[in-house]
């Protein structure tokens, strides 16, 4: 669709379009006749909408370090889920996971061979030796933030630790991998290589995701990939990157019984770590983590 160059932009800044997003379009517009996939409108946030989920992960980081300080030997994730819930609310916002396509709780909990969507429960008790993730996503004034962190429970066995920090290791490399009007597949090369070089397989099923105005957006952010392949990664695009690596295949299940838990196929251990990244036009900015 056209716009006149005086004409407010069509990304909601206000703005004059031809001191907005007019160059970024022409950008745009360029990579889309050489074939390339770009992204479109709704995945470009305007600054007014990156402050809003600036200050939403503010509550989003507060209450991961507030669970990490708290979650111990002997605790239920249940205990877990009325903390998250408690202090989200507490500071003005909403557990965005809480109802969501049905989603009984306020955070996802996976234990050990749970690969992500553990639901909180009175019956499952940490013990020493287990690890953790604890996946936290917050409404604040209708914009999103999303991100988990692995724990490790007293005496964690060498294996685990480092599973727990290669794959940390993935999610950042596949960080490194996010270059303004760089490509999507270039993430999932990075984080997929990494994975791999250290013995360990990424989770094709669950990837990440774009966030911000709602939970869950375009595009998928795949974990495996192919360098220079996939949608260009354009300023203004917000999403998650959160690798699920397993300590043996990447082949998974999911809990019959209540729809929701996936775990490793093998029953071997599983790792994940989330960040909420802006790509921005100098590089990227971790948001949430």
């Amino acid at each position: 669709m056209s716009i006149n160059r005086n004409s407010k932009c069509w990304c909601g800044s206000g703005f004059k379009y031809k001191k907005c997003h007019l160059a970024f379009d022409e950008k745009i517009q360029e990579l889309y006749n050489q074939g390339y996939e770009v992204p479109s409108r709704d995945l470009i946030k305007n600054q007014k909408e990156i402050e809003g989920i600036r200050k939403s992960a503010e509550v989003n980081n507060a209450l991961l370090d507030y669970l990490e300080q708290n979650i111990k030997e002997g605790i239920s994730t249940e205990e877990i889920d009325k903390m998250a819930y408690e202090f989200t609310t507490a500071h003005g916002a909403i557990p965005a996971d809480l109802g969501y396509e049905g989603f009984p709780k306020s955070l996802c909990t996976s234990v050990n061979n749970q690969i992500c969507h553990g639901i909180p429960s009175e019956d499952v008790i940490l013990k020493d030796g287990d690890i953790i993730n604890i996946d936290v996503t917050t409404n604040l004034n209708g914009y999103f933030s999303d991100a988990s962190r692995m724990i490790m429970i007293g005496n964690v066995s060498s294996e685990a630790k480092r599973l727990v920090e290669v794959a940390r290791e993935c999610l950042y490399e596949g960080i490194k991998a996010v270059k303004p009007w760089g490509f999507l597949g270039d993430i999932g090369a990075a984080v997929q290589e990494h994975a791999e070089k250290n013995g360990y397989s990424i989770v094709r099923e669950f990837g990440g995701h774009g966030v911000g105005l709602d939970i869950h957006e375009d595009p998928f952010v795949s974990h495996v990939g192919t360098r220079g392949t996939g949608m260009i990664l354009a300023p203004g695009m917000v999403f998650t990157i959160e690798p699920m690596v397993n300590e043996g295949t990447f082949e998974l299940y999911i809990d019959e019984n209540n729809g929701w838990t996936s775990y490793t196929k093998d029953g071997k251990l599983s790792a994940q770590w989330e960040h909420t990244l802006l790509v921005t036009e100098e590089g990227v900015e971790i948001i949430s983590k």
